[in-house]
């Protein structure tokens, strides 16, 4: 690659990446307000009322277990709604001619949505946490295993918004998704409860969930407990990532839902 084409990339990603931070805060009111209520809403609830009957999970107060599931559910919402509604927004406003014309690569196109996608979750997740602070203590037992965690899970989202983007043709098709799969999975992937206290029976069912793995792995960065193997956690989280962004340039490349 010459040096002007790798200047030329790199504009063409800044401007991608640019164009999806102004929208974020453009419309603070709609991208971060909402799930800082919502997590405030869910520590009233489940934490201070039904907490109170639940008492410890794994040696904490109930409380301060929920805390990073409250965080990461909202990371993944928001990753993957950032895209999937930046996107379909392109399609539908038939400006997304201006990038498939462009010399910009595919691949290139999909991180800078990507990215915008990332920016929105780690964004969100820290006013969560900061929400969380009124309610619970918390403190980071791992920083590392707590930052990748979270990148991977955004990462794996934004990708998954990118690619049902492509395929949406109306904006019914933009929340099926997250309405019938993506919120049932959060919600049985371990944000309100162990699977210790599962019956023996929904374990494999639980464990079957990709959700689990995100939510235990970044759960353990703070309580320095896990209900699953982190070594098999991170190892879906990458091979998710790797596994959707090469589906989702392959999909660019062949012009899917984009094209037709």
């Amino acid at each position: 690659m010459t040096v002007s084409r790798a200047v030329t990339d790199w504009i063409g990603f800044k401007t991608i990446l640019i164009r999806e931070t102004n929208r974020i805060v453009r419309i603070w009111g709609q991208t971060i307000v909402p799930p800082a209520v919502t997590a405030t809403l869910y520590f009233i609830i489940f934490g201070s009322l039904i907490g109170r009957r639940v008492g410890q999970i794994g040696g904490y107060d109930y409380m301060q277990f929920i805390a990073p599931g409250l965080i990461m559910m909202q990371v993944i919402t928001n990753s993957y709604a950032n895209v999937v509604s930046s996107f379909f927004g392109a399609k539908f406003g038939k400006h997304i001619e201006e990038l498939l014309v462009s010399p910009l690569p595919n691949w290139l196109i999909v991180a800078g949505y990507c990215m915008g996608g990332i920016i929105r979750g780690l964004l969100v997740g820290l006013v969560v946490t900061v929400v969380a602070l009124f309610f619970t203590h918390l403190r980071l037992a791992h920083v590392p295993a707590t930052i990748a965690a979270v990148l991977l899970t955004s990462i794996v989202f934004s990708l998954g918004g990118f690619i049902n983007g492509m395929f949406a043709k109306n904006f019914d098709q933009i929340s099926w998704f997250p309405t019938f799969v993506l919120t049932p999975l959060t919600y049985l992937g371990g944000v309100f409860y162990s699977v210790t206290m599962l019956p023996d029976w929904a374990h494999i069912a639980t464990h079957a969930n990709p959700i689990l793995y995100m939510v235990s792995a970044f759960r353990y960065g703070f309580l320095d407990s896990s209900d699953v193997d982190l070594r098999l956690a991170f190892g879906i989280m990458i091979g998710a990532a790797a596994g959707m962004f090469t589906l989702a340039v392959v999909l660019m490349n062949r012009g899917s839902g984009i094209r037709d």
